[in-house]
């Protein structure tokens, strides 16, 4: 997923999601230049990432009910998602 913010604030203006039923897609290169061209399309001049996968790929309130842990992923339900510390 890539989301571009124009300013500060809680929703993204825009947003892109990428999906792959072949496993782990970091490395595809059919999605790289996706998002490539999709930050290119919105004129993106600097860019954040993280260095690891934060969370499960499941959406809440689509994949599962809002406000409850993802019932797929027990590895992310008692983890910090950025440090993957347990938390209580």
């Amino acid at each position: 997923m890539v989301a571009i913010f124009l300013q500060e604030s809680d929703e993204a203006d825009y947003l892109e999601r990428w999906f792959s039923e072949q496993g782990d897609m970091r490395g595809d290169s059919a999605i790289e230049a996706g998002i490539v061209a999709f930050l290119a399309k919105h004129g993106v001049r600097s860019a954040i990432m993280t260095d690891r996968i934060i969370g499960c790929l499941h959406e809440e309130g689509i994949d599962y009910p809002e406000g409850q842990k993802c019932p797929q992923c027990p590895f992310s339900v008692s983890r910090d998602r950025f440090t993957h510390d347990t938390i209580q």
